[in-house]
């Protein structure tokens, strides 16, 4: 089984970190304390959706240019009694005036990165409100208090996050509010400094106190919609009012013998799933995951996955979208042919069809209920603009939109982006995971990368997170990151076969940051992990009281 303990003998072993194991509930995020926070919601009877929210909106405060009340959510629930899975699409629409004729009539012939016209309807806050709807056991405002005590007392800024603040730092010259806010002094807050942020103490008060209402229809969005005009900005009190996430069905595959569930699109979950399925033709090396073939074979398959996410994937409302096709084996089966196990392909098209920054966390509660949930800001600090008074930034999640209007994923009003970030399910018999992996374009990838861990490799959900990884490139074609934990001789074969490797440290951040939990039905044990990426861990929840 994945969760088997080491074999007898001396203990040696490949990764790091131990996974936490309890017969109740833990909460694995990329900050300590978020962790904490979550732990002990559910010490006090909460569901993994309360604890889920509590750790998120730490997560909110203390990484704010990864995520926040400005960004998107997606999630993926795991209801243990029912064995049911959900999925939510908490990703936010364009304002109905952000059109390309808007664009144009600015003068703007490409989306632009950052700025008022990436941002679109946040869709976190939502998300909340929908899980806990649904799902929560204890009071909406007592999951925001250790939030709440965060921004208002302040935190000493922990390492990875210190490095990100660095890099994002002169981003934020294009709004006052926004330096004046995250630049304590004119600058990034120093590693260990405590940075404190009441005006989000006191947006978190409202939402706790108001519901989400306070964020879409009262105050709050009051602040944003003098934001959004105050750079010239399309935003409405009906794009914010009429906004409401989604219900939606996961989509799935068979890889070997588990069943991996993503969330469908507007998101690029069916990359990681068509990944797998072409990754499947071929089986896996005996070599191991680090060797020349497995890693040659996994690449290659990413770039086929990749190409046909960026021909095919869009807002469903809007475009049909063929992901029966692009999931079928047989369409699978086509695109493994073209992988010359030989030699690196640097110009990969789309299949012919017949017809950032991001936070991640994983849940589960001591009835072995399990939440994946992503959110995110996209880029660092996301638009860059801040609300004024409120304690945090806007997204930029327009910016994946296309101006090409013959794409599904063409820029509209009330249209959802293309999106990167995406939260994964597996299970075989008794055995259930919640994980992901953040970081852009690289969680596809990564998310095979970690199936293929667990599935091919046998490895528990630790070790495969700690397993070194590549990632694309910026500069696409054959230019691949990877870790330099990957064995040399297997990096010069790589480089012979074609591959143009960005070799970086061991524990690259350029490979996000991943968590995962597992529940054994069977025996009722539940298993933690947290990527050594990053500044976080996987936290047991403590005993009942006696």
């Amino acid at each position: 089984m994945v969760a088997n303990a080491i074999a007898q003998g001396n203990p040696d072993r490949a990764y790091g970190r131990s996974m936490v194991v309890t017969q109740y509930g833990i909460v694995a995020t990329s900050y300590v304390q978020a962790s904490q926070a979550g732990a002990r919601i559910l010490e006090q009877g909460g569901s993994a959706i309360d604890a889920g929210i509590a750790a998120n909106a730490v997560l909110g405060v203390a990484e704010p240019m990864m995520n926040g009340i400005g960004g998107d959510l997606f999630a993926i629930y795991w209801d243990a009694k029912t064995g049911k899975l959900y999925g939510l699409n908490a990703s936010g629409w364009a304002p109905r005036g952000l059109t390309m004729e808007h664009l144009r009539s600015k003068g703007i012939t490409q989306m632009p990165e950052f700025g008022i016209d990436t941002v679109t309807v946040p869709g976190a806050v939502d998300g909340w409100a929908k899980l806990h709807g649904r799902f929560g056991k204890l009071p909406w405002a007592q999951l925001f208090a250790p939030a709440i005590f965060h921004a208002r007392t302040g935190y000493p800024v922990p390492e990875m996050i210190h490095g990100y603040w660095l890099s994002a730092a002169a981003r934020l010259a294009v709004d006052p509010e926004s330096q004046r806010l995250y630049l304590p002094n004119g600058k990034a807050p120093e590693l260990g400094q405590i940075f404190r942020n009441p005006e989000l103490a006191d947006t978190l008060s409202l939402i706790a106190n108001q519901g989400r209402d306070a964020f879409y229809k009262g105050p709050i969005a009051q602040s944003i919609l003098k934001t959004s005009a105050a750079f010239g900005g399309t935003m409405t009190a009906e794009d914010l009012g009429e906004f409401s996430a989604d219900w939606v069905e996961p989509i799935s595959t068979t890889y070997r013998d588990w069943k991996v569930y993503e969330i469908p699109p507007n998101g690029d979950g069916l990359a990681a799933l068509e990944m797998l399925n072409i990754m499947e033709q071929s089986p896996p090396a005996p070599a191991g995951p680090l060797s020349t073939a497995e890693l040659h074979n996994r690449i290659e398959a990413m770039k086929l996955a990749y190409a046909d996410i960026k021909a095919f994937d869009g807002d469903p409302r809007f475009s049909t979208i063929p992901v029966p096709e692009l999931l079928s084996k047989s369409f699978a089966a086509k695109r493994a042919k073209l992988i010359d196990p030989a030699r690196a392909n640097c110009t990969v098209a789309p299949g012919a069809l017949s017809g950032s920054d991001t936070t991640y966390l994983s849940v589960i509660d001591r009835e072995g209920d399990i939440l994946s949930l992503i959110q995110s800001n996209y880029d660092l600090f996301g638009s860059q603009i801040t609300v004024r008074g409120r304690g945090f930034a806007l997204q930029n999640r327009g910016a994946l939109f296309s101006l090409d209007p013959q794409s599904p994923n063409a820029l509209a009003g009330r249209k959802r982006p293309f999106h990167t970030i995406i939260p994964g399910f597996m299970e075989r018999g008794t055995e259930h995971i919640g994980f992901g992996i953040m970081g852009g374009m690289n969680q596809p990838l990564a998310h095979a990368q970690f199936v293929s861990n667990v599935v091919d490799y046998h490895m528990n959900i630790q070790a495969a997170l700690e397993e070194a990884r590549f990632t694309v490139s910026g500069k696409l074609g054959c230019n691949i990151v990877i870790e330099s934990r990957v064995p040399a001789d297997t990096l010069h074969e790589l480089g012979a076969m074609g591959h143009v490797l960005e070799v970086r440290k061991q524990y690259s951040t350029a490979m996000g940051r991943g968590q995962a939990v597992l529940d054994n039905a069977e025996t009722k044990i539940h298993y933690g992990a947290s990527d050594p990426r990053a500044d976080g861990a996987a936290e047991a929840e403590g005993p009942p009281k006696p």
